[in-house]
């Protein structure tokens, strides 16, 4: 009988997913460590392999009108088999080692599904 591989510590505070993967690039159930920022976002594509974007909105300051201006940041993160998003979920990304040109971020949590 197949032993299930446990999810391991990653040092941060989040729920582990339930299921099991064998993807290198896991934060979880493989070597990927993580480090640095933590960022909050939505869903905004998952056409690629393996990848998503996520999308962050935030307040940018015109000093000038002294108002605020709505800005849009896009990040690319890998998404591990293990933890299934769809288009319009918040997801918690987490930074790690550059897996490839874009790509430097890894979802570690999804948050809440789309409304």
């Amino acid at each position: 009988m197949a032993k299930k591989k446990e999810a391991r510590n990653i040092g941060i505070d989040v729920v582990p997913p339930s299921e099991t993967c064998e993807d290198k690039n896991c934060p979880f159930h493989g070597t990927l460590p993580v480090r640095g920022q933590l960022l909050v976002g939505e869903v905004a594509s998952t056409k690629m392999q393996g990848t998503i974007v996520v999308k962050r909105e935030h307040l940018h300051y015109i000093p000038k009108y002294e108002r605020y201006e709505k800005r849009i940041s896009k990040y690319f993160a890998h998404c591990p088999p293990c933890i299934k998003v769809d288009v319009g979920d918040k997801v918690k990304i987490a930074e790690c080692r550059p897996l490839s040109k874009t790509v430097s971020f890894v979802v570690v949590e999804r948050i809440q599904e789309k409304k």
